[in-house]
């Protein structure tokens, strides 16, 4: 799969800090290789709650095929510990819902609703002050120096100045 070590580099990163996680797989294949190893890597890291979007869905004419999909799907997250039985699948189309089809549009709404009832909200400490560890830094031609990482508490707003320790005038 072109790119995929570069995209569990950046998963890696990113799935240290999610909340919960999307598990898309297509319809048409099943679960694939990659699928295996993303499943891994969210419990390695610690993703708490996954849920599926069977996408592609449109393209297979057979129900039972669907249920053999996410059978299969189930069977896999729950030999990485994670509660397959119980965890939403939705089955949609991506590319229909983003054509317009009232169908497939319902799904990617009812996709938004199972992560509004299944992920719950975490608490953050917005009553602190504002901290955010930096774990890399860029430079954006047009754009200057920009700083990513995760806040671990409090909040910022637009145009508020920040200090950024460790960084001294010489």
């Amino acid at each position: 799969c072109p790119g995929h070590a570069d995209y569990v580099k950046n998963m890696i990163t990113g799935a240290a800090q999610m909340d919960g996680a999307i598990l898309v797989v297509a319809a048409t294949d099943g679960p694939m290789p990659q699928t295996r190893e993303h499943i891994l890597l969210g419990r390695q890291v610690g993703v708490p709650y996954i849920i599926v979007f069977m996408n592609k869905c449109d393209m297979v004419d057979d129900e039972e095929l669907l249920e053999l999909v996410e059978m299969e799907v189930r069977e896999l997250l729950s030999e990485y510990e994670f509660p397959g039985d119980d965890l939403p699948v939705i089955q949609g189309s991506a590319l229909k819902a983003l054509e317009g089809d009232a169908e497939w549009e319902k799904k990617i709404i009812e996709l938004g609703e199972a992560l509004d009832s299944y992920i719950p909200e975490p608490e953050r400490a917005i009553d602190k002050p504002f901290i955010l560890p930096i774990e890399d830094v860029f430079s954006i031609s047009g754009r200057g120096t920009v700083v990513t990482g995760r806040v671990e508490q409090g909040i910022v707003k637009v145009g508020e100045e920040v200090e950024i320790v460790g960084i001294k005038d010489t």
